[in-house]
């Protein structure tokens, strides 16, 4: 895990374009457009800043929102949630605890067993998939 911020300046010169302007500038990925978004392989999603692990690939699952959602991060410990008001909305923002990058935000809409969507940029995510395991998962068997 790097020890990056995602307030360094570097950053800017050392990200690609799109995810310096989602993760640290908070903006948000086209839906539907996110390279990670049909990955059905098992495996950890990382941060994109910092590599740091946030998301097992046993928490994802289809939302049909148009971007990666799971219904709780790996570790707790490795996400912040904030409140953001930020366009008009109250919602609650996802970041990534060990380097600050934001990541999406988190709905309570009940779509899942913990009732919340955590509703992730692909652009923000990396993925490392888990040796031994077949590329890829039934996704209508369990609904994820």
């Amino acid at each position: 895990m790097n020890k990056i911020k995602a307030t360094d300046p570097s950053l800017k010169n050392s990200l690609p374009e799109d995810v310096y302007r989602v993760a640290v500038e908070k903006g948000t990925e086209m839906p539907f457009s996110g390279a990670l978004l049909n990955n059905k392989r098992h495996g950890m999603y990382t941060c994109a800043v910092c590599g740091g692990p946030l998301f097992s690939s046993r928490a994802k699952f289809n939302s049909g929102t148009g971007w990666p959602s799971f219904d709780e991060p790996a570790n707790r410990e490795n996400v912040e949630l904030r409140q953001d008001d930020s366009h008009g909305m109250r919602r609650t923002e996802v970041l990534c605890k060990n380097c600050g990058a934001h990541l999406g935000h988190v709905f309570y809409d009940g779509q899942t067993k913990t009732g919340r969507r955590y509703c992730i940029n692909s652009v923000c995510l990396g993925f490392s998939p888990e040796p031994g395991l077949d590329e890829r998962r039934d996704v209508e068997k369990d609904g994820r």
